[in-house]
């Protein structure tokens, strides 16, 4: 590999580790010779994670961790730090929607339980801003290390049924942008942070949603493709490369972007 888009010996932070984007982003970074610390909520599944990388040739670690939790955060900083001695990357990939969330295609935003709302948007938001609290605070000392954060195309544009997690992606893109500026003025050039939005892919979250029962496109798949220029869904295994793109020294000069992974429906105005 071109040493300008190496992530190998660094030292990277993945919450949401358990999860198909998280898992797949895993796997890509231990593969390209990064140590990976796998974040999750769930032993078994981290146990079985940590184990599958491990058998990727790479070094990987796993804990047992609350993005919502300072402390937790912090406990597992002190860890790691005294493991391999400094954290070099923050993949802040857990989050998305919730149950009761989503707004039914026949219900009102007036119907929906605020409660849900107030799931949503706490942990997409403060769990992005959580642990960019913590593990930040280890790369202002450093003055070194790269934050990446996980946008949407509902941050960008209005999209039916999913008005909390909309509201929460658009203020992870603010957040990014002046986490960015915050990082630069006060630590210097060495810190940056910039966020990925995805385009759609299909995965567990919403697939009932994108596929009907008998396998066949729903209504909702329809629009969506109608609206991205490539015309067809996104690989989970599409992201890894924009995501070890931003954290690489070929971006040392890139940061506060949202970067739309998305075959081009960001940039379509539907005519």
């Amino acid at each position: 590999m071109n040493e300008l888009f190496s992530i190998e010996g660094k030292v990277a932070i993945i919450t949401g580790a358990c999860g198909v984007l998280g898992g797949s982003v895993a796997q890509s970074f231990v593969k390209s010779g990064a140590k990976v610390v796998a974040i999750g909520t769930n032993q078994d599944k981290l146990d079985a994670k940590v184990k599958e990388l491990s058998n990727l040739g790479g070094e990987a670690i796993g804990f047992v961790g609350n993005i919502l939790n300072i402390p937790s955060l912090e406990k597992i900083a002190t860890e790691v730090v005294a493991k391999w001695g400094r954290i070099d990357i923050l993949l802040n990939i857990a989050g998305g929607n919730v149950p009761g969330a989503t707004l039914m295609p026949d219900q009102s935003f007036f119907e929906m339980d605020i409660s849900k709302w107030d799931d949503v948007t706490n942990l997409n938001m403060n769990g992005t801003v959580y642990p960019s609290y913590v593990f930040g605070k280890v790369m202002a000392e450093q003055k070194k290390g790269s934050i990446i954060n996980i946008s949407s195309m509902a941050s960008m544009q209005s999209i039916t049924r999913v008005p909390g997690y909309s509201a929460a992606k658009a203020a992870v893109d603010n957040f990014t942008k002046w986490m960015a500026m915050e990082m630069a003025m006060k630590y210097g050039d060495g810190i940056r942070v910039n966020s990925i939005a995805p385009g759609f892919f299909i995965g567990d979250q919403n697939r009932a949603v994108l596929i009907n029962p008998d396998g066949s496109l729903t209504e909702r798949s329809g629009k969506v493709l109608a609206n991205t220029p490539m015309n067809r869904f996104g690989d989970i295994s599409e992201l890894n490369g924009a995501v070890q793109f931003l954290c690489s020294e070929a971006a040392s000069f890139i940061t506060g972007v949202v970067l739309p992974v998305d075959g081009g429906f960001s940039s379509f105005s539907g005519v």
